[in-house]
């Protein structure tokens, strides 16, 4: 088959589209993506062996209403230059969104065309993009079961199905042998990974800072700590670790190999952002999560949830982490090994490392309906 995908913007949209084109490249099936070379897509994308195919569009400001005549315009011209890319070289079978404006002019000129087409939700409150497109949408699949209500029609509730949120293969075979390797960080020691997703958490890198003494005092604990590009010097002026301590607590701005190091893990503390939640689930490792308190519509708090009812998981607000009661957990967490193994079982069962097959077989089933 031919399948579309239109993907863009930040990496919580990209990276789900590229684990399901791998799965769909597996299955034999011909994938090309729709996007912004101009954007997150257009590095990604193309590093990934997909092809881009330029989609010129822009969201609009809602406080601004005015903006959307404008991105209304570019969507229709959008439509227009996709209708005569596919004229010349045939349409695809089937098309799939995941989230971002980007997917309007493709799923749009699916409606008018009668193809078929899905869409993905990665996160607990749905963004506009896929309340848009999702009238039509043969399949809307989801992510947590908290996204469902939005997408159910009255008298219907067939067309969503929860396949979770596609984790890429690189994660997923991630090995803790080698990640513990590969940082130095030996076998029977208990690792601890802080991170706050690409750009980083301000109140983590400051909470790991209050907490150094006390961390460091556990034996054999060791912390790999991404603090994100922009706060790497202000994490490191505030741990100001010695050399003897560096030995233990591997600061860095960004972590690349994140498959090897997720498995090299004992214990994640981390925001709570959808890519992040699908990543620790399907790797299976116990987690501290800290939802990002100015998300659109506290969704992360919604994401966390996901996991803390399933037991893989304990959740603390923002403003709880400069209180005694989260340093104290995270180290009753570090100290208790059984508490951490019954964790990893919960995380495991909740299926995420099968999501991309789950959600390819949904895109082939819209076919062959």
């Amino acid at each position: 088959m031919k399948i579309a995908i239109a993907a863009g913007g930040t990496a919580g949209h990209i990276n789900p589209a590229l684990a399901l084109a791998e799965e769909l490249l597996d299955r034999g099936h011909e994938v090309t993506f729709y996007g912004r070379p101009s954007k997150l897509e257009g590095t990604l994308v193309p590093a990934a062996g997909f092809e881009l195919v330029d989609v010129e569009v822009t969201g609009f400001d809602r406080s601004k209403p005015w903006t959307a005549v404008s991105s209304l315009r570019r969507v229709w011209r959008a439509k227009a230059s996709l209708k005569r890319r596919f004229a010349a070289q045939g349409a695809p079978d089937v098309a799939i969104g995941f989230g971002a404006y980007v997917e309007v002019p493709l799923l749009g000129f699916c409606k008018d065309k009668g193809i078929p087409y899905l869409i993905h939700e990665q996160n607990s409150v749905p963004g506009l993009a896929n309340k848009m497109m999702a009238a039509h949408a043969a399949r809307v699949c989801i992510s947590v079961p908290a996204a469902r209500p939005v997408f159910e029609r009255e008298g219907d509730t067939s067309h969503v199905a929860l396949t979770g949120n596609p984790v890429r293969r690189s994660v997923i075979a991630g090995d803790r042998s080698r990640g513990r390797a590969a940082l130095g960080v030996p076998e029977d020691a208990t690792l601890l990974l802080v991170f706050g997703g690409s750009l980083g958490a301000r109140t983590l890198n400051e909470g790991m800072a209050r907490l150094k003494g006390e961390l460091l005092s556990i034996d054999g604990l060791h912390v790999v700590q991404s603090t994100g590009k922009g706060g790497y010097d202000d994490a490191a002026a505030a741990l100001a670790l010695t050399d003897d301590e560096e030995k233990r607590w591997d600061l860095r701005a960004y972590i690349d190999d994140m498959g090897d190091v997720l498995a090299a893990a004992d214990l994640v503390l981390s925001r709570a952002g959808a890519s992040s939640i699908a990543e620790i689930a399907a790797v299976g490792v116990p987690s501290v999560l800290v939802p990002y308190p100015y998300a659109t519509a506290d969704h992360q708090t919604t994401n966390a949830k996901f996991l803390v009812d399933a037991g893989a998981a304990v959740l603390f607000a923002d403003d709880e982490v400069s209180q005694p009661v989260f340093g104290k957990k995270l180290v009753e967490l570090l100290e208790q090994k059984g508490t951490r193994a019954a964790m990893r079982a919960a995380a495991k069962k909740l299926g995420q490392d099968s999501a991309a097959s789950a959600l390819a077989d949904q895109v082939e089933s819209c076919v062959r309906g």
